[in-house]
């Protein structure tokens, strides 16, 4: 079968789905992943397929509303994210139905979601295939939103009501005016829901079940299958500076904010930040540019390293601890190398990860963006990397979700659909 995977976001909600592809292929299908142009790099030089879908996820972040996105959290955010994603929405339409012409099956990430209007507009299936876990629950408050507090039991379901209407009410229009070009009649988004539920719309998480267990309340067609690992690029090799620091020392720890940190405009402040915090518990330190283009100031001492460019599953196993923000890509495979964490969420999904992994003793609790100082990093680095139960957990943790093999569930899936 031909099948076309849709995400949009960061590196983060796309990389995963290049070892979902991988695994298709390999079942002898013919996987395309739909995303960013940006994106189209990455996607081809792993011999998969590339479709283009609208937006650059950079200019997004960095424009001004971008910025305010950033700064904020909880409902203010989803409010922003929802002003930021507004002027794509024509425009990700058309260039979807483009890049989905032939499929024979659609697997549409959580942001993609509304792909499941395209198929069945073209007489084929779909199938969601999801990052977080969005699904109303008694367990769990609203993961858009932080996904930490409880509410108590209605609350939680209530919470997370009311995020997932937010985001989608404001695209009702254009996602009507999409089903009256494929021949559909509108529709409105309570009916759309209650249609998903009657139809057990398949979804299947890609998280292990170690970190999120299915919550008991969810409807049938809802599963937890474990992650699905991004593909490594066998084009990308490491720098002879790279080595060289590498081997100059004890396993230092990496830093980086991945796209989180673009458009924020101060940079210079985060790298001082953590080369402070890093000199002060005696660790070395490399400083991943990301999105920020976070670097160290060259001050003569050869203890931090800044670099561009590199793939997690070379840098995680040479590292002796990760310090990042706690999106969901960048969470699975610090757990996915058994590297403790210190996590550092700025918004939407984040503080979520952030907390699920420290509560299985594997990254220090959490410091919020907005409260991060030398002081605080430095206090979290040196439980992360003097306490060794923080080590043990997370290679523990690492052990457990090896055995899960969330790609082969998606594939099982779409032999049976």
């Amino acid at each position: 079968m031909r099948i076309v995977i849709t995400t949009a976001g960061s590196r983060g909600d796309v990389a995963p789905y290049t070892g979902l592809a991988r695994r298709l292929n390999d079942a002898g299908h013919t996987a395309v992943i739909a995303t960013h142009e940006a994106f189209r790099g990455m996607v081809e030089a792993l011999g998969i397929e590339f479709a283009g879908l609208a937006a650059d996820p950079r200019e997004v972040l960095g424009s001004e509303e971008g910025r305010r996105w950033q700064a904020t959290s909880g409902v203010v955010s989803a409010v922003r994210m929802v002003g930021l994603m507004r002027p794509y929405a024509r425009e990700m339409a058309e260039k979807t139905l483009v890049a989905t012409e032939g499929a024979d099956l659609i697997l549409c990430s959580s942001l993609t979601a509304p792909n499941y209007h395209t198929a069945q507009g073209r007489g084929i299936p779909s199938m969601g295939v999801f990052l977080q876990p969005l699904e109303r629950t008694r367990e769990f408050s609203s993961v858009l939103t932080g996904g930490v507090r409880s509410f108590g039991p209605w609350g939680n379901r209530m919470s997370a009501a009311a995020s997932e209407a937010l985001l989608a009410v404001p695209f009702m229009g254009e996602v009507n005016r999409a089903r009256v070009g494929l021949g559909l009649a509108p529709i409105s988004y309570r009916q759309l829901r209650r249609d998903l539920a009657d139809q057990r719309w398949p979804v299947l998480h890609g998280f292990s079940r170690h970190l999120v267990p299915r919550p008991a309340d969810w409807r049938p067609g809802l599963d937890v299958v474990g992650f699905w690992w991004a593909e490594p690029d066998p084009t990308w090799t490491p720098s002879p500076e790279l080595l060289d620091f590498l081997a100059a020392g004890d396993p230092p720890v990496l830093l980086g904010f991945g796209s989180m940190a673009a458009g924020t405009g101060d940079a210079e402040r985060l790298a001082q930040l953590a080369v402070t915090a890093l000199r002060a518990v005696g660790a070395r330190g490399i400083l991943q540019a990301g999105w920020s283009g976070l670097a160290a100031v060259a001050d003569g001492r050869d203890d931090i390293l800044s670099i561009g460019e590199a793939p997690h599953d070379w840098l995680l196993p040479r590292m002796a601890a990760v310090v990042h923000h706690g999106g969901a890509g960048t969470t699975a495979a610090a757990v996915h190398h058994g590297v403790p964490a210190v996590p550092v969420p700025v918004l939407a999904d984040q503080p979520f990860w952030s907390e699920r992994v420290h509560r299985q003793g594997a990254a220090a609790e959490p410091i919020p963006f907005t409260r991060l100082t030398a002081d605080r990093l430095a206090f979290a680095l040196r439980q992360v990397l003097h306490v060794p139960s923080y080590r043990a957990n997370a290679r523990a943790l690492a052990a457990n979700v090896a055995e899960e093999d969330g790609a082969g569930a998606v594939v099982a899936a779409v032999t049976r659909l």
